[in-house]
């Protein structure tokens, strides 16, 4: 396979395409709570999944205490699972946390309602023009900035050379779907596509010229999931899920190294930070498979409907704001500034982590995942911006028409239920 190399210039082109890749009612754009700053006082920071690196923990909280004599500062990893819920319960309370990560797609949800602390004041200090200007477009509402990029990335798909033996790399994303039909036995998947895994869905959709949800000039929503390029997609969708995976129909994808670690599937369409946990030992506190398949771990960004292109890819990544609701907003601030400098950026960077500073690309490794997540990123798509579009997350209803689909159900019959709930949702 012929892999292209970027430099750092290149890194930082990619990273510019990288796009804007879910009680009582928290308050307007106040800075909300207490100024800070006194002795004692414990900020409490809501990070999402297991993607932030063991390494850049420990920064934040050695140098935040470090910083800062008498306060503490406590990381609470919650679940993407039922995030937006629970974001915005926690949000709304008296016992809300200082500092939250939030799902790029899904910062407009909180940016619209006042749940998040304006961010204005510090926007220098987190980095300015240098900062990732899709997810500063994301955290932006009504020309207030309230929630900062995080880090950026991309899902590409990893095999690994033992298990594709002497097949071809597809080139197109019909070679993508029949290469993978064709390596399929019955003891492993020729791709691992759990019932719903929306985000390895969507760039099907794309591809084929489908759409999720566009605004119209009466200031409605309409959804294209049932739009002919909408259906054309989600049948090659059910075709890998039906005939080239052996993934559970209603599965999630979480833990995605486990299946690719056991010998489960040939190609692994995942974020291309999993590389960090395919890679770890087999004894390790998450277990990886860094002496079998591992080994030989190659990738590529998943391929166009034409040879030489790439697919429209989800644009995943997170933001990073200050709730409202904090009792000590200064102090969860300084926690901020500390999570967008560049010595933590560049822990995500050496991750694989795009870092959420234009400037930081050439910490990124030069090798063939993150040049292939380069490539990816440079074509990525978005969801809807519109501030409901988190209640559609929230309620999976995309996953739950995507579980009908990995059933076997009639593909037109779901997208057309799913258009329809959708714009009942986003024009509510």
């Amino acid at each position: 396979m012929k892999i292209l190399r970027f430099g750092a210039a290149g890194l930082a082109a990619a990273l510019l395409l990288t796009a804007c890749s879910s009680g009582d009612t928290a308050g307007g754009g106040g800075t909300g709570g207490s100024s800070g700053g006194s002795d004692g006082a414990e900020i409490r920071v809501w990070l999402v999944g297991t993607d932030t690196p063991d390494k850049a923990r420990e920064y934040l909280t050695t140098t935040f205490e470090d910083e800062n004599p008498g306060s503490t500062l406590t990381i609470e990893e919650q679940s993407w699972t039922g995030l937006v819920d629970k974001l915005t319960t926690a949000l709304s309370s008296s016992d809300s946390p200082d500092v939250v990560e939030v799902g790029n797609t899904q910062a407009a949800t909180f940016t619209s309602a006042g749940f998040f602390a304006p961010l204005d004041d510090i926007e220098a200090d987190l980095g300015g023009d240098d900062l990732l200007p899709g997810f500063v477009k994301a955290g932006t509402w009504e020309d207030t900035f309230y929630a900062a990029p995080y880090y950026a990335g991309s899902r590409i798909v990893f095999y690994s050379q033992q298990l594709l033996g002497s097949t071809a790399v597809p080139t197109t994303l019909d070679e993508y779907v029949s290469t993978a039909e064709q390596v399929t036995t019955p003891e492993r998947s020729g791709v691992w596509f759990p019932g719903q895994d929306w985000y390895n869905a969507l760039p099907f959709v794309w591809e084929n010229g489908g759409f999720i949800a566009e605004p119209q000039d009466d200031g409605t929503w309409k959804a294209g999931f049932s739009s002919e390029g909408g259906i054309a997609g989600l049948e090659q969708v059910q075709q890998l899920m039906t005939k080239a995976s052996h993934a559970p129909k209603d599965g999630d994808e979480s833990e995605l190294q486990v299946p690719f670690c056991a010998g489960q599937t040939t190609f692994l369409s995942a974020p291309n930070w999993l590389r960090g946990s395919i890679e770890a030992a087999a004894d390790a506190e998450i277990p990886g498979c860094a002496d079998t398949y591992g080994s030989d771990l190659h990738a590529f960004p998943l391929p166009g409907k034409d040879a030489g292109t790439t697919a429209k890819v989800f644009a995943g990544g997170s933001n990073v704001a200050v709730a409202t609701k904090s009792k000590n907003v200064d102090l969860a601030k300084k926690a901020l500034t500390i999570m967008l400098s560049d010595e933590y950026q560049t822990i995500l960077a050496e991750n694989s982590m795009i870092p959420a500073k234009k400037s930081l690309a050439s910490a990124l490794p030069d090798d063939e995942f993150t040049q292939a997540s380069a490539a990816a990123a440079a074509n990525a798509e978005l969801t809807p911006a519109s501030p409901k579009w988190g209640d559609v997350e929230a309620q999976r209803v995309i996953q739950d028409a995507l579980v009908q689909i990995a059933q076997g159900g009639d593909v037109p019959t779901v997208a057309k239920q799913l258009d329809a709930t959708i714009e009942s949702i986003l024009n509510g």
